[in-house]
């Protein structure tokens, strides 16, 4: 992941209103926790959300950049950290063995 991606990120995270096309980003995060968490299709999305291809849009750009995965990956470390383990190195269990 290159610096860009990382000042991307950090710029999203730091919390108060930005404005996409079709919604702020938090109503646009939330559509896509909707969707993961209830596992419906794009097209099914509820109308309390923006409208789906705005959702879409908004996730492949973040998938594309790569910040998905970084927020995956930091959310993951946090876990870690905060069950006392070290966010870089996964437990000796979590290693599939033959």
């Amino acid at each position: 992941m290159g610096r860009r991606a990382g000042r991307d990120a950090r710029a999203l995270l730091a919390g108060g209103p930005r404005w996409a096309a079709g919604g702020c980003h938090r109503q646009l995060v939330d559509a896509v926790r909707y969707l993961v968490a209830g596992g419906i299709t794009w097209r099914a999305m509820p109308t309390d959300f923006p409208a789906w291809d705005r959702v879409y849009a908004f996730f492949r750009r973040w998938r594309d950049r790569g910040l998905a995965a970084e927020f995956h990956d930091r959310l993951r470390d946090r876990i870690r950290e905060a069950a006392g383990r070290d966010p870089e190195r996964p437990r000796a269990s979590s290693t599939p063995s033959r």
